[in-house]
């Protein structure tokens, strides 16, 4: 197919191939247009097709090869054909050498003036090929550290010589002054070098960043759908770490005097599309300060409940929950389950003129335009509880209460969901049913309870199937494909199972990004005809499946089924409801 320009595209090669739609192809070219980026970049930033598809796309337009590698099987021989410095510059992998001609594998289609630059520097022919930036990324991460262009670079601008000789400051003669390192933290190479750590992490969409000193070196870990991932670092990169730190206090508007007590702050970022909050927490430890940081989206939180991972009956439901005038919701789940995610959701969808809502929090993660937020401070008395108190002085229709730790704080919440409040908020038990024995024991009182909880939600974050690499996982052994069926009210053979096989789109780990699993409990009159001091958490299952109520297990099926989870990560999540009753 032609353009209107009269020559074709990578778009229209992708849409001749059956990987783009006509639909979707007009949206890449007002990107293109509105951006002005090239077509495939526009492609790639909308995630229309696949990285691999666009560039061996690309490589077809360009009468170029396109080769496809990932960092375990690049020969590490290979980077010796080639001086570091131009490797680390111009982002090549030498493929081979023969003779006097050198095969170089590009990230994007060089210009006739690079090319004849490197063979002016080589002195050699060039045969050129195409891979993907993200092979590119990946072969130099992993053979020399993320950022090792830049550190690279640093080391040379301060004669620290090689990194074999590297050397950490004598204590004994002191650190560098805070004048010094405030000095250095503006460079812009360092500033360069924390932007590129900040930004893969918001590209692998990491939740935290971990940056930690030993004695034998730094140590970088991104959180990724909740699994710790370290990432290679520069050698020599030991004797730049304290400027790396003064960087991130001066944008975290910290002290970059103070080595000797934890500090807290907070960064603001912008993307080309999206901006986010970093929250910055500095501790002091035995080889120099550790840093964490949580990336909060300040756009991409409040998806539609189905992006969550909601099931449609589960929508329907959360979305007749927002509109209610009065009662008490919880959420229940371990830490980064993913509890706030959902509740902002909901937050969201309940946020309009007519009802004014407060949240009490610690710490607020997210902010909102036209919501009220309070933070606790308990060192000078502003707990959930006394906050809680003030709040419903404030006449509010909607309260999120952060989390119920107390029964100070239960009993009040309890309270406010009977006189004409909506409340929100989470509890940590293993399931929804053993909220409502968490709170009776806290010491609520049963007829209060089931006059004023209206549902209880339990949820768990699951790593979500590449959908790039996705196949059927044939071995799923009798027990559990009996099992699948019983919950799916499926005939065993018509229960399906996949696994991601790991492509570059996922960094060969066969997951990408995570989906939720709900448990939706929802109050009833038997049900609350049994709530008492002595009720058994068995008793309230066998009510409530009566009622419809369906265990977290079973909705994992779900999702098996629907090929967005592997088996294995149901399991570890969810547990038979059969086996020993949960422990709190």
């Amino acid at each position: 197919m032609e353009t209107t320009n009269h020559h074709r595209e990578v778009g229209d090669l992708l849409l001749a191939q059956g990987k783009l739609t006509e639909k979707q192809l007009e949206a890449v070219r007002r990107r293109q247009r509105r951006l002005r980026v090239p077509q495939h970049t526009a492609i790639l930033h909308l995630n229309h097709a696949s990285e691999a598809d666009t560039y061996r796309a690309l490589a077809e337009l360009h009468r170029l090869d396109f080769v496809e590698l990932t960092a375990a099987e690049f020969p590490s021989a290979n980077l010796e054909l080639v001086p570091l410095k131009i490797i680390l510059n111009h982002r090549v992998l030498p493929l081979a050498q023969a003779a006097d001609t050198l095969t170089l594998a590009f990230s994007e289609p060089p210009k006739q003036s690079t090319l004849a630059n490197l063979r002016l520097l080589l002195g050699k022919k060039l045969q050129v090929a195409l891979t993907t930036p993200s092979c590119v990324r990946a072969v130099l991460q992993q053979r020399f550290g993320l950022g090792a262009d830049t550190v690279h670079r640093l080391r040379e601008e301060r004669g620290l010589g090689e990194a074999s000789q590297d050397v950490v400051f004598d204590l004994a003669a002191g650190p560098p002054s805070a004048e010094s390192e405030a000095n250095v933290a503006k460079d812009a190479s360092i500033a360069q070098y924390v932007d590129e750590i900040l930004s893969e992490a918001l590209r692998l969409h990491a939740t935290d960043i971990h940056i930690e000193p030993y004695q034998s070196g730094i140590k970088l870990r991104y959180r990724i759908d909740g699994m710790m991932h370290a990432v290679p670092m520069p050698e020599g990169l030991r004797q730049l770490y304290p400027a790396v730190v003064s960087r991130l206090k001066i944008m975290a508007s910290l002290n970059i005097a103070e080595k000797r007590l934890p500090q807290d702050g907070r960064i603001s970022m912008k993307t080309e599309r999206e901006e986010y909050d970093l929250r910055v927490s500095i501790i002091p430890t035995k080889h120099g300060e550790g840093v964490c940081l949580r990336i909060l989206g300040r756009q991409s939180l409040f998806l539609e409940f189905s992006h969550l991972g909601m099931e449609a009956d589960q929508e329907a439901l959360i979305a007749e929950l927002t509109e209610l005038p009065q009662g008490l919701v919880l959420l229940t789940g371990p830490t980064g389950s993913g509890k706030t995610t959902t509740l902002y959701a909901a937050l969201a969808r309940a946020n309009d003129e007519e009802r004014k809502i407060i949240t009490i929090e610690d710490p607020v993660e997210y902010q909102l335009e036209g919501i009220v937020q309070i933070q606790t401070r308990e060192e000078v008395g502003l707990t959930f509880a006394s906050g809680l108190r003030s709040v419903l002085r404030h006449d509010p229709d909607v309260v999120l209460i952060g989390e119920i730790r107390d029964g100070e704080t239960a009993e009040i919440a309890v309270r406010a969901a009977q006189t004409g409040h909506l409340v929100f908020s989470t509890l940590h038990t293993n399931d929804s049913i053993s909220a409502l024995t968490r709170l009776l024991d806290m010491g609520i009182d049963p007829f209060l309870l089931g006059a004023s909880l209206v549902c209880s939600i339990a949820q768990r974050l699951a790593q979500r199937l590449c959908p790039h690499c996705l196949e059927p996982d044939l071995a799923l052994p009798d027990d559990l494909r009996q099992e699948a069926a019983a919950a799916l009210r499926l005939p065993p053979n018509e229960v399906r199972a996949f696994r991601g096989r790991g492509c570059t789109e996922c960094q060969q780990q066969g997951y990408r990004g995570r989906v939720a699993i709900y448990e939706f409990f929802v109050m009833t009159e038997d049900i609350a005809d049994l709530l008492g001091p002595d009720i058994k958490t068995g008793q309230l299952r066998a009510l409530a499946r009566q009622h419809g109520w369906r265990p977290l297990r079973e909705r994992g099926w779900t999702k098996v089924q629907a090929g967005l989870v592997p088996v294995a990560e149901m399991q570890r999540l969810t547990r038979r409801i059969k086996q020993s009753a949960p422990t709190e």
